[in-house]
């Protein structure tokens, strides 16, 4: 049990108040970036995070964003100067040594064109955050589906460690993670100088390779974004890429669908869940887990989440996995001892915006929102509804992501959303449109899909024409999810409000 190692611990503090922000003393400068940053897209989930980073660094930063949102005005309450206007007339700032771009900030824009003109470096999102993340103390956490989860009970998991000793004698843990953690209200951690260092490390555009991690987790290997890599063993060469930058005295952990080929591919220890580590289910409560883990050397028993679904057993496994391994080489501690406390943390998880997220109770309506935009996503998002929300009827708004994905995954998404009872289609939000090349499919399409397989099924529209679809065929004690990966996020007050005049949340 937990409480087996409770008097191994030399103390029992939480974090200390002065860290309690994530934003402890001001620190040096990062030796790999100059004092003064410009940042296009600064309000994306990545960027604001390594802004709010580098400014606890002392860093100057100004920023440019197209939209006002809830990150620009985080940044702007650390002094941080953002500009809100459409960006094609952002303009820099003097005196600026570098800029860094978003993904979404192309090369022909006007102020990556007005820098290369002035001779100021410019860097991607992900080349920028391979210099911000430390040396030697990165745990990177990679995969087609979990990363944000994952990346943060990995953080959660070595905050256990840090607050099982007294202040001070283990570092406390940074972080970036391209989601809000709800419970820090964050999404990212400064932590302490010699501290480890969780980051979300995505694959798109090979990412990930910027990084040079200790440690790494690879949750699971999909084919997606395939507008960008054209097939699966393209991808698969990426992430062997990947965990080969780990060096021979790191730590890899895997999950049960990472293909073998990436675990050749590494140079270090590699630790699979059901080989290296075997979890024993106990029980589940309304779609919460309770679970035994034994790794090497370890065991650790009835660990329980504090966010909802089955695929969230593996994600903690995996992150429980790599921060006791680590803390039993790098820090010596007993191997039982640290699983017991690095499992006291993660169990404070309580989720990501975006991930399976309440939005409220409108009348009798449970709402729920989740970022699933891939149909494996999808998949487990509406099987965990329906753990959680036993015998009531699901009812389903959907915004696909992208049309070339909406078009290769057409079948998939279509099977994924069969186990609603109702599903509204928006429109697509048409991310990285002008590469989607000639394979694309909308709404339509889906919809079309979905009747043929006896789904009730409409189109949604788009926004609120969207959430008036929703709720014009709601039915009373009925759950509602919210799914998709962009800008349905905004229309939450719109979902609400038709919800509300519906007759079902009157009922």
């Amino acid at each position: 049990m937990l409480e087996k190692h409770m008097d191994q611990a030399v103390g029992r503090s939480e974090q200390p108040s002065s860290k309690a922000g994530g934003n402890a003393r001001p620190r040096a400068l990062l030796s790999r970036l100059p004092r003064r940053i410009h940042m296009l897209g600064a309000g994306g989930a990545g960027m604001s995070g390594a802004a709010r980073v580098l400014a606890a660094h002392g860093h100057e930063l100004t920023g440019h964003d197209r939209s006002d949102s809830e990150h620009v005005r985080l940044l702007r309450s650390l002094g941080v100067r953002v500009d809100v206007s459409p960006m094609e007339s952002a303009r820099l700032p003097e005196g600026v040594e570098l800029v860094v771009r978003s993904a979404a900030v192309g090369l022909d824009t006007a102020a990556v064109r007005e820098a290369q003109e002035r001779g100021i470096p410019v860097l991607k999102y992900s080349e920028a955050l391979g210099r911000v993340t430390p040396f030697g103390r990165t745990l990177a956490v990679a995969g087609t589906h979990g990363k944000t989860t994952t990346s943060w009970m990995l953080h959660h998991a070595l905050r256990g460690l840090a607050a099982s000793e007294p202040a001070g004698i283990l570092p406390w843990p940074g972080a970036i993670v391209g989601g809000v953690c709800r419970k820090l209200g964050t999404n990212a951690v400064v932590g302490d100088e010699n501290g480890w260092f969780a980051v979300e490390a995505c694959e798109y555009d090979r990412s990930f390779l910027n990084l040079s991690p200790h440690g790494a987790i690879v949750t699971n290997v999909e084919a997606d974004h395939l507008d960008y890599f054209g097939d699966i063993e393209a991808i698969k060469s990426a992430f062997c890429r990947f965990v080969d930058r780990a060096p021979i005295n790191g730590l890899l952990v895997f999950g049960e669908q990472v293909p073998r080929s990436v675990e050749q591919a590494a140079r270090c220890p590699v630790w699979r869940l059901r080989r290296d580590l075997r979890v024993r289910l106990r029980h589940e409560r309304n779609g919460y887990f309770t679970f035994d883990l034994t790794g090497p050397d370890f065991r650790i028993e009835n660990v329980t989440l504090g966010v909802p679904g089955q695929f969230n057993v593996d994600n903690a496994a995996c992150a429980l996995g790599l921060a006791v391994g680590l803390a039993a080489r790098e820090w010596r501690i007993d191997a039982n001892a640290a699983a017991y406390h690095a499992a006291r943390g993660l169990q404070q998880y309580e989720g990501s915006q975006r991930r399976f997220e309440r939005w409220g109770t409108v009348g009798g309506l449970q709402v729920i929102h989740d970022y699933a935009h891939h149909p494996t996503e999808v998949k487990v998002t509406l099987e965990t509804a329906r753990r959680v929300f036993p015998g009531r009827r699901l009812h389903v708004l959907f915004q696909p992501h992208q049309h070339s994905r909406t078009a290769r995954f057409l079948a998939e998404f279509a099977d994924s959303l069969r186990m609603a009872d109702r599903v509204v289609v928006a429109e697509v939000y048409g991310a990285r449109a002008h590469i989607d090349g000639e394979q694309t499919a909308g709404a339509k399409e889906l919809v079309e899909r979905l009747r043929a397989a006896g789904v009730d099924a409409v189109e949604g529209g788009v926004g609120a024409d969207a959430a008036h679809a929703l709720a014009a065929g709601m039915e009373k004690d009925s759950a509602v999810l919210v799914l998709g990966a962009g800008d349905i996020v905004d229309f939450k007050d719109a979902v609400i409000d038709e919800l509300a005049r519906s007759g079902a949340a009157r009922s």
